[in-house]
């Protein structure tokens, strides 16, 4: 699936977000909200997984090794904004996004505490041996 069905999905009002599925943390959040969020056809793909997709996303400025992607419509959000576009709209169950809707719902906070996700990140894929980049081999 390419960046252009992607976004005809999210024109029909299919928000779609793309995540790191190498990512303990992001799997989890990723399987939490589809089940959970109360965001009406949310689409969750795991980016890690669709080496065309990754390339789209990083022609249109959006690399998925810096953070998860949000498409939604013509709109494309990238990591805080992304996390920030979901957690402002989530109707939390479950303590995980009860927690995350919290720190992220805010535009100032999002921008402040994402990079704490991404050093999450980046020591569970350390932890799994691959590569923070999917696209480059060598551990980051």
């Amino acid at each position: 699936m390419d960046i252009k069905v992607l976004s005809a999905l999210a024109s029909e009002g299919r928000p779609i977000l793309v995540y790191d599925g190498g990512c303990i943390f992001c799997h989890r959040f990723a399987e939490v909200s589809e089940l959970r969020s109360g965001i009406p056809g949310l689409a969750i793909l795991d980016g890690r997984a669709n080496t065309i997709l990754r390339h789209d996303l990083e022609l249109v400025g959006a690399p998925l090794s810096k953070g998860a992607v949000l498409i939604f419509g013509d709109e494309i959000h990238h990591g805080s904004e992304a996390i920030h576009w979901l957690c402002a709209r989530i109707q939390p169950s479950a303590g995980l996004l009860k927690v995350l809707a919290l720190l992220f719902a805010k535009p100032d906070r999002a921008r402040r505490y994402y990079p704490l996700l991404l050093l999450l990140r980046r020591l569970a894929l350390t932890a799994r041996g691959l590569p923070v980049d999917p696209d480059n081999h060598s551990r980051n």
